[in-house]
């Protein structure tokens, strides 16, 4: 079993449009409706691989009791917290190129009593999961170091923890020495405190994230494919998709495939980027299956660490 936690959820509504212009009226032939939020997100990919995912989140208002009714179907098992505001709603513009605009809504703060009761959730579900998996941005107010205690929690409850945020909360988990951080490039840019650029850079970053405190960082690189940085060596993974429908989740999408695949090594980095290239191809914030995946197309390519500087 595997444990999600997402503290700042949403509902997801995508909209096709065949050209996005500003200060014009838009008249969308359909929306599409969709749980959201990193974390669950990866427990969507989890399930639709008939992996055991569970999703403990905070659920406020008609809004949030929506959102677990669209995880029902999806075979995801909702853990939820109630909170007294309302959960949020995000909207996607999709145009036929692949751009994708997001509007995401910054979410209500969690009280102090509503974090430690998620807090006490977690502690329950993390002694019988293989690893808990903590995702997303912190809603507008609540403490940066959130996921400090969270990591915490599920470390000494024996599970193997992931962590999947950005800025100040990033920092904040990484010292508590989670099993595996999982960074887009931009994240990863800030933690470092520099710009970064092409796989060598990463590796760099990452072995220095390394010694902040994760045992294993896997960074996503959009069309660039992943870089992986653990105790065996560092590689570099891409994989051409053949249509970009959306780029929504996809990163969600590639720590679900690294996760299914046993989270260590190329192998796992392979599968991982094939689940996010399928992703991307993908409508929405929809999740791929194992049906979706083309992991023949994704070449992965050892970076030699020795090469590789910290300057």
């Amino acid at each position: 079993m595997i444990v999600t936690v997402t503290p700042n959820p949403s509902l997801d509504r995508s909209v096709p449009l065949d050209r996005l212009e500003r200060g014009a009226v838009h008249r969308a032939e359909r929306a599409l409706l969709e749980p959201g939020g990193k974390g669950v997100n990866v427990a969507r990919a989890l399930a639709a691989a008939d992996h055991e995912a569970v999703a403990l989140l905070p659920v406020g208002g008609s809004e949030g009791e929506r959102l677990a009714e669209l995880l029902t179907p999806e075979a995801v098992s909702v853990v939820a917290v109630p909170v007294e505001a309302a959960t949020r709603t995000n909207l996607t513009l999709l145009e036929p190129d692949g751009t994708t605009t997001k509007v995401n809504e910054p979410g209500s703060a969690l009280s102090a009593v509503e974090l430690e009761e998620l807090r006490e959730r977690l502690e329950e579900l993390a002694g019988r999961a293989e690893w808990v998996v903590a995702c997303g941005s912190l809603p507008a107010g609540c403490p940066e170091e959130t996921y400090a205690p969270l990591v915490r929690t599920a470390r000494n409850a024996g599970a193997r923890v992931a962590v999947d945020t950005s800025g100040t909360p990033l920092r904040e988990a990484c010292r508590q020495r989670p099993d595996l951080l999982a960074p887009n490039l931009s994240e990863l840019s800030g933690l470092v405190g520099r710009e970064l650029s092409g796989p060598e850079q990463t590796v760099a970053a990452a072995r220095e994230v390394r010694e902040l405190g994760a045992a294993t960082v896997l960074v996503t690189l959009g069309e660039s494919g992943a870089v992986l940085v653990d105790s065996r060596g560092c590689w570099h993974a891409t994989s051409p998709a053949r249509r970009v429908r959306s780029t929504v989740g996809a990163g969600d999408a590639t720590l679900a495939g690294f996760l299914l695949a046993g989270a260590r090594g190329p192998e796992a980095l392979r599968h991982a980027v094939a689940y996010g290239t399928a992703g991307v191809e993908l409508p929405g914030t929809r999740m791929p299956t194992p049906r979706d995946l083309r992991p023949e197309t994704v070449r992965v390519t050892e970076v030699d660490e020795f090469a590789v500087s910290l300057e």
